[in-house]
């Protein structure tokens, strides 16, 4: 029996990091916002005018019975009832919005605290399609080469067409160690993409920091959870006593965490008394959560992309609108909505994580399904995004393949001699092929094979990993030394 319920990737994270993860986070006593914020109480037990009426619960109990005593198969009691409650949940039309048993909801706890096992991806169930929101950085997924706007096909084969994304992410799942084989179909590639994963403990730090020699200071959050805040604070201030004179806070690929954590990591930046973010009831009222802090004096720039979501855009969006902030990169996400997770009124151990609100930014703007856009846009170099190469043949001159094309984009990207990027293997393509294996010790032939191709992909992700190789970062610090009037 399956589950009928629609799972969003926030609850499966022995496999994959939340979907977006949670405005709000695991238990209620997160989800107070301070000053003038919401909060919800646990859910009462007592009856109430909301409970099930007889003729409701008589119909309930109705099929139940009809299943257990006239369905062709013995059944699993506790998995039709939690499929009647995913049911419920399913009838919302809400992604966001669904129920965990007990071992998946231990894997979502394990999320916001920063650790748990798997790929480090994570997805969501977009127009009836398994869509990948964003790979968290240096986990498996991302050095496999997984790209937010992914589509996830197959598994070991296995298609995912018409599964629900709890169903799909459980045949992804597998101990530490093992290899996963994910099918993709990537926006603007003709061919679907085969990419093997090794899954592993996804345990990592949330804040990167460093002192440019230049002065400039880059902060890099990687996911909000419950040590970020505190975290940022110490990085924030041992930059400044450095000498910082602009920072540069990179939410790329950050798919979200806990609101009160983002709230803090905004605080500084947004002076006293002046809103971070707003909450709206279906009724339309609406709360704000006030800063405390003070403001800085240095400038400073959010660097975002589209898969910067949730709280990375509640960050975003209060840092330009009440900091002063320029926002460089890609459109963001655009998940605009606030849920609240509920582990205390099951007796089981499950869990029901429920959207009760909308956030807007200071100003009133709602991101929801459209983002949040850049103040300066700047799209990664097509090396960035480039499919990676299948390894299953070996690509030769005169020949036309959709493999060639992301060969010659690398080639590119390495600084090799490209006369085209449309999957032709032409003559200035393998002279460009030989001119690389010459120069990294693989053996001169002028096709690609295996061999090469790996050697390839080691050598784009190098280069992709240099910070100056990184256009939007560079922009970034480009809009702060302008700030400064410092010569870039």
């Amino acid at each position: 029996m399956h589950f009928k319920g629609r799972t969003v990737a926030a609850f499966i994270l022995l496999t994959m990091v939340a979907s977006v993860l949670v405005t709000l986070t695991l238990a209620d006593r997160w989800i107070a916002l301070g000053s003038g914020g919401v909060a919800a109480g646990s859910a009462s037990n007592s009856p109430g005018q909301d409970d099930l009426s007889e003729k409701e619960l008589g119909k309930l109990n109705t099929v139940m019975e009809l299943i257990e005593t006239k369905y062709f198969r013995e059944v699993d009691r506790t998995k039709v009832l939690d499929g009647a409650i995913n049911g419920m949940m399913e009838a919302l039309d809400d992604p966001y919005s669904v129920y965990m048993e007990k071992h998946t909801a231990d894997q979502f706890s394990e999320s916001i605290e920063g650790s748990f096992t798997g790929v480090g991806a994570s997805v969501t169930m977009k127009d009836g399609k398994i869509t990948v929101e964003s790979a968290i950085k240096d986990s498996p997924a991302q050095r496999a080469g997984v790209l937010a706007g992914d589509v996830l096909l197959s598994v070991n084969e296995d298609k995912l067409e018409g599964l629900s994304l709890s169903d799909a992410v459980a045949k992804i799942r597998g101990p530490k160690g093992s290899k996963v084989k994910l099918g993709i179909q990537r926006p603007g590639v003709a061919n679907p993409i085969h990419l093997t994963i090794v899954r592993d403990d996804v345990d990592f730090e949330t804040v990167f920091a460093n002192l440019r020699s230049d002065g400039i200071g880059v902060i890099e959050i990687r996911q909000f959870s419950l040590n970020t805040g505190e975290r940022f604070i110490e990085e924030l201030d041992r930059l400044e006593k450095l000498g910082m004179k602009g920072l540069v806070i990179d939410v790329r690929d950050n798919p979200g965490g806990v609101l009160p954590v983002v709230v803090s990591v905004a605080q500084p930046f947004v002076p006293k008394g002046k809103p971070i973010v707003q909450v709206e009831d279906r009724g339309g009222k609406r709360e704000q959560t006030l800063s405390k802090g003070g403001g800085k004096s240095y400038p400073v720039t959010v660097l975002m992309n589209k898969g910067s979501a949730s709280a990375s855009e509640v960050l975003a969006g209060a840092l330009k609108e009440e900091g002063n902030a320029v926002l460089v990169g890609q459109t963001s996400f655009g998940k605009g909505t606030v849920q609240v997770s509920y582990d205390k009124v099951l007796d089981d151990g499950g869990l029901v994580k429920m959207t009760i609100a909308k956030w807007l930014t200071p100003l009133g703007n709602w991101v929801h399904e459209k983002g949040l856009k850049p103040d300066v846009e700047v799209l990664p170099p097509d090396y960035y995004t480039v499919a990676r190469l299948s390894k299953t043949k070996t690509l030769a001159r005169d020949t036309i393949d959709e493999d060639i094309k992301s060969l010659q984009i690398m080639l590119a990207g390495l600084g090799y001699e490209t006369d085209r990027k449309d999957g032709y293997f032409s003559e200035v393509t393998e002279k460009s092929v030989k001119a690389f294996q010459q120069q990294t010790g693989v053996p001169v032939t002028g096709k690609v094979d295996k061999t090469t191709a790996e050697k390839l992909e080691e050598k784009l992700i190098e280069r992709v990993r240099e910070d100056n190789n990184d256009t939007q970062l560079l922009k970034a610090v480009e809009v702060l030394k302008s700030k400064l009037d410092i010569t870039p």
